[in-house]
């Protein structure tokens, strides 16, 4: 859960920033998404196998 504390004399603006940093540094918009709508687990192993293949290529190299 991303969360920001304003800081004396820091504007909305700023504080906006931080935090929208903070939840694209967290990868929250990107789990929201993922969990927008209901995913097989057949779908879900066929996922997660495809980014192993993935990152074992990129080791490779």
């Amino acid at each position: 859960m991303a969360e920001v504390k304003l800081g004396s004399g820091e504007g909305f603006e700023s504080l906006l920033r931080r935090f929208n940093r903070q939840v694209q540094q967290g990868r929250i918009l990107a789990e929201v998404r993922r969990r927008k709508f209901f995913e097989k687990p057949s779908e879900a192993r066929k996922r997660k196998d495809a980014a192993k293949r993935r990152k074992s290529v990129r080791g490779m190299r």
